[in-house]
């Protein structure tokens, strides 16, 4: 019989009142995302969303120019051991990486005090304070950094103990709302205790990184190769914003050494041209001659920065080779200069030589956090008009409806390309634009909801018993009427990445910053060259990104529907 239950996927009422195919009661939620899971389509999404988030916490770590450590020589002939990679990460990197880490350690510890859903609130909550400190430090710390400012600001920013007080004041700033909620509504201690912890670390690590460190990159690699240095580096040993000349428009598997043979190759190519237009006189004159190796010393000369050992006494080891006549042809040549070792950029080069699979890691943080902030902003805006319109109904309604139509009339696309040409092109101004003018699905699901809720007998019994306000929308009401919200967010996500990618595309986004919009704009070359690797890696991404979002918001609109649910029972 128990098998039979198993097979089982929809029975009808007479079988559920015989016992058969009963299924224990779950949460509302759980059951949700248990049918989400069933589906291998939002299973894919899922994992490709989750393996963004990855690289968005953990890309400064897996791909960075600066070693990762470095052994430098001293005057004494000693050895000193430091890392650069971790000096040159700023307050927002380290706060995303201890989030990172300590989200799955919470997640996953086994406890039963505390369940999934409240593990939940409390990694959005941690992640939400970690944010609000960060921005605060980095406004403060980048107002003292400007060249003008008062001689009084500038005497206390030298006082010994001003990043102390000024990491402690952000911190309380930033826990105190979560202070109060914990106490409010949860009143629970320990969660209480969860946002002071917070706090110390926000502290601890605000006078760790209080300055942001410019990455700066030194001759790390011509050190090396000169040997008065040893280093280590990470998995990906580009920065996205470190340039190499010599490396520009590179196609995928490219080494320094691959561009050198290139520009070989290219110098023969033009002397086979000028031997075959031109007249003996005129060759004499223009003194075309074979390849010698002092040629390609001064040729190789830009790529020495670029390799971790002596490029010079590779050539002499390939002028050994062919002075004994291990190598009699350029094509022997090319094959021994492919053979040496060299970082290769798996992804290849974009127009400024800057590698391009390091930039598509960068970027992942760009594309979650202007989907996630931006909707975050918009949800808040949307449910609380639309909070109060359900709930008031009449002239209140009315007067605000007008309001939700005025904004739907609004091109948010047009109006970010104007704001970029008058505001500064920054990831805090591109967010509250989207998020300020995209509330309006939200508003109008939330009104619908409270206007059916309104009603209930648990909202007439609240209004019986002289509950405030804030505690009857927000409290009872709101959970009940939340879920279509929550599921138009993902594509509200999908919605805030694909607006960036366009402006990105057309030079109007975040300056300075990593983005696959950037990256694509790049696939025509400033030649009109067509780079295939800069469309389908950076196109891939965003598409991938899109539809996975999409996906999971399908399925969870699905799991939902309360038809869909009937028919499954």
């Amino acid at each position: 019989m128990s098998d039979m239950h198993d097979q089982l996927e929809a029975v009808t009422g007479v079988q559920l009142a015989q016992g058969i195919g009963h299924q224990p009661a779950q949460g509302f939620w759980t059951e949700a995302w248990a049918q989400v899971l069933k589906r291998s389509a939002a299973v894919i999404g899922l994992c490709w969303v989750a393996a963004v988030a990855f690289f968005a916490i953990f890309a400064p770590l897996i791909a960075s120019g600066h070693p990762l450590l470095l052994w430098t020589t001293n005057a004494d002939g000693n050895e000193q051991l430091s890392s650069p990679l971790i000096r040159m990460l700023t307050l927002p990197d380290v706060m995303l990486i201890v989030w990172g880490v300590w989200t799955p350690i919470l997640f996953f510890w086994p406890t039963k005090k505390i369940d999934k859903p409240t593990k939940l609130r409390l990694i959005i909550a941690g992640g939400v304070q970690f944010a609000v400190a960060a921005v605060l430090v980095g406004a403060v710390s980048g107002y003292f950094a400007r060249p003008y400012i008062s001689d009084s600001a500038r005497a206390f920013e030298q006082w010994a103990g001003f990043q102390l007080t000024a990491s402690l004041v952000i911190a309380v700033i930033a826990s105190i709302p979560f202070i109060l909620i914990s106490i409010g509504v949860y009143k629970s201690t320990p969660r209480v205790l969860y946002v002071l912890i917070i706090a110390l670390i926000t502290v601890l690590l605000g006078i760790w990184k209080w300055s942001e460190n410019t990455s700066v990159y030194r001759d790390y690699r011509m050190n090396q190769s000169n040997g008065q240095t040893r280093a280590i580096y990470t998995l990906i040993p580009f920065s996205p914003d470190q340039s190499e000349t010599p490396m520009f428009n590179r196609d995928p598997m490219s080494t320094p050494l691959d561009s050198m043979w290139d520009r070989l190759a290219d110098r023969e190519r033009i002397n086979a041209e000028r031997s075959a237009n031109f007249s003996d006189e005129e060759l004499a004159e223009a003194k075309v001659s074979e390849l010698t190796f002092e040629e390609l010393r001064q040729i190789a000369r830009p790529y020495d920065e670029l390799v971790s050992y002596p490029i010079y006494g590779f050539i002499d080891e390939l002028h050994t080779q062919w002075e004994e006549g291990q190598i009699t042809s350029l094509l022997d040549l090319k094959r021994a200069v492919k053979g040496g070792s060299a970082p290769v950029h798996l992804f290849g080069t974009d127009t400024l030589g800057q590698d391009v699979f390091s930039q598509m890691l960068h970027a992942c943080r760009l594309s979650i956090s202007i989907g996630f902030v931006s909707t975050g902003i918009a949800v808040v805006i949307g449910v609380t008009i639309g909070a109060i319109m359900g709930y008031f109904g009449g002239w209140v309604d009315l007067l605000l409806y007008r309001v939700v139509e005025i904004f739907m009339a609004i091109p948010v696309l047009f109006l970010l390309i104007v704001a970029a040409g008058v505001l500064p092109r920054n990831i805090y101004v591109m967010m509250a634009i989207i998020g300020c003018f995209s509330w309006t699905t939200a508003a109008r699901f939330i009104r619908a909801e409270f206007m059916k809720l309104k009603g209930t007998d648990y909202v007439q019994a609240a209004n019986a018993l002289g509950l405030p306000l804030w505690s009857i929308l927000f409290k009872h009401m709101l959970p009940n009427g939340v879920t279509p919200v929550l599921v138009e967010s993902s594509f509200l996500i999908a919605a805030a990445i694909l607006i960036e990618a366009i402006l990105s595309f057309l030079g109007l986004g975040p300056a300075n910053q990593a983005s696959w919009g950037t990256l694509l704009s790049n696939a025509s070359g400033e030649t009109s060259d067509f780079l295939w690797w800069l469309a389908i890696f950076p196109g891939g991404a965003i598409f991938l990104t899109t539809m996975a979002y999409n996906l999971i918001g399908e399925a969870l609109r699905d799991a939902i529907d309360p038809k869909l649910k009937k028919a499954r029972v």
